[in-house]
């Protein structure tokens, strides 16, 4: 064997000898959160990316949910109107007796 094989096989042997010890930046690099920006960042990516995924209703249906919604909003706005001036008149009767 020459000189130079038997210095390899001394580093492998010292290599392979060394304990292996969990570096331990790398596990704190594991656990540290990434600053709030590149946080914020990834959040908006996945948001667009959810958006395209989307399936939006058609103008016509859009449109007939806003009528719909906006028919029983009037609707409770009309009765709770009724109740509200059943109440002052009952409280106007019994305060005047």
């Amino acid at each position: 064997m020459s000189k130079a094989d038997s210095k390899n096989q001394d580093k492998e042997l010292e290599k392979n000898s060394k304990p292996n010890k969990p570096d331990k930046s790398k596990k704190q690099d594991k656990n540290k959160k990434p600053n709030v920006f590149v946080r914020m960042g990834r959040k908006l990516k996945e948001t667009f990316g959810e958006l395209k995924r989307v399936t939006w209703p058609t103008f016509g249906k859009a449109l007939k949910a806003t009528g719909i919604v906006l028919g029983i909003v009037l609707a409770f706005i009309v009765v709770v109107t009724g109740v509200n001036y059943g109440f002052t008149e009952l409280l106007k009767f019994l305060t005047e007796l």
